[in-house]
This record gives structure tokens, sequence and C-alpha cells, in this order.
């Protein structure tokens, strides 16, 4: 087993303001040459953006973008829809940037912060067809149980939203106690952990709120809580 250890105060950080940026990969500004990605992980950034603010229109391409709102109201608007998308905790977004798309994304609450994790995966496909999807996952299908957010369009998984890469995205809420084994789905993939929140030993390091740890080379990992926590597992091809 080969693992890496990200800790939270040693992620990169931009405060813009209106806008309190950690970047668990190199972005923007911050670059660190140990950290440009983790397999076809290229991005994790925890953000939290101020009421009425946020991202005005810019362009991607050729990169599957997946948004996971935790508080507040996220809203988004893109080339492909002329009206505004409400995201709210609770709900995931993808969209597949493919040949091109022009966004914007803004705290939708006049009064609330939002605070969001935006993932960027790197495509297994070039120049597709840009896609958009959304999807409410309920709070209690995770309890002490893996819930499935994300897998590859090419795999037949009804209940999860789509990308363009042999990726799997999910998450777990562990009480207190609880151990639980994540199996990887092939011995060429990795898993790139975040602690949302919470305490957890992770194959006997521990692991506190926003602290992540990329695990590769092994079929199978443990992980117990030390209290009650909450885990994002983003599953990646490692080549």
């Amino acid at each position: 087993m080969r693992t890496v250890l990200h800790k939270a105060e040693n992620r990169g950080f931009a405060n813009h303001g209106w806008l309190q940026a950690n970047h668990s990969f190199s972005f923007a500004n911050y670059f660190d040459k140990d950290k440009v990605q983790f397999g076809a992980l290229r991005v994790l950034n925890d953000d939290v953006i101020a009421p009425k603010m946020g991202f005005g229109t810019h362009p991607h391409d050729n990169m599957e973008i997946i948004t996971i709102p935790l508080s507040g109201v996220l809203k988004h608007r893109d080339n492909m829809h002329q009206n505004w998308q409400q995201v709210l905790p609770g709900e995931v977004q993808v969209m597949s940037a493919g040949t091109g798309v022009q966004h914007s994304e803004i705290n939708g609450s006049p009064k609330e912060h939002l605070s969001l994790f935006q993932i960027w995966i790197i495509p297994n496909k070039q120049n597709v067809e840009p896609r958009y999807g959304q999807k409410t996952f309920p709070e209690a299908a995770r309890k002490n149980k893996l819930q499935t957010l994300v897998t590859s369009i090419d795999e037949i998984h009804e209940e999860s939203l789509k990308i363009h890469q042999d990726a799997i995205i999910s998450r777990i809420d562990l009480d207190e106690g609880k151990t639980f084994e994540y199996q990887l789905k092939s011995k060429n993939h990795g898993v790139y952990l975040m602690t949302i929140f919470g305490k957890v030993t992770v194959e006997n390091q521990n692991l506190e709120a926003r602290d992540a740890m990329g695990i590769s080379e092994t079929e199978l990992f443990s992980i117990t809580a030390n209290q009650d926590s909450g885990l994002l597992f983003i599953e990646v091809p490692m080549k």
C-alpha cells in the first residue's frame, strides 16, 4: 500500500475577501510540485463564498467538474441553460466541459455563506459534447454505508451521476466506533479520501476534519470512526 498524507493546514489558501479558498492541489496562484494531482484527480477545492458573490461567466473545456454544496445555496448558469439552476446541500452537480462551456456560479443567498467542494477530474475522452447533470442524494442513505454519487458514463449504475472517466465518487457518514472497509474497483486505481467532519483512523493514521489521504497500490483499506464522521472518497485511475 502506498499512502500520501495531506493535512488540512498544509493546503494552499487564498483569501479574496468574498472567497476563502483551500486548494488540495496546485490551482491558480498556488503551486506545489508535490501536489499537482492524484492520478486523474486534478482539483479538490474547499470554498466558502460570501452572500450574493461568486464567479462570473468563464470557460472550461475537456474537464469533468463535480460540485458538492455543503451549506448555503449555489446558483449555476451555463450556455446549455438559459435559467439559473439552484443546487442545494444534499445535491451533487456534474458538468462535462468537453468541447467547451461557459458558466457562472454564485452564492444564491443574500445572507448566508456558501460552502462547497469543487472537484476536477481529467476525462478519458477528449472533445465530447458538453453535458450537465444534477441529483439529490439523501443523507440517510449514507448512514454507516457507502453512497455512490458519481460513476463512469460507460457503466450501468442508474442511481449515480455520470462523467467521462473510470472514476467513482462516494460518501459515507460513520457513527463513532464504526469500522468500514473500502474495496477499490481496480488495482490500477487509487482513492483520495477527505474527512469532511469528525475524526477517523485510516490504516493507523489519524485524520481530523479536512485532512486527506491518497491511498493506492492496494485492494482495500480500513477506516475507524473515532467520533461521528463524514468522509468523501474520490477513486480514480492512477495512470
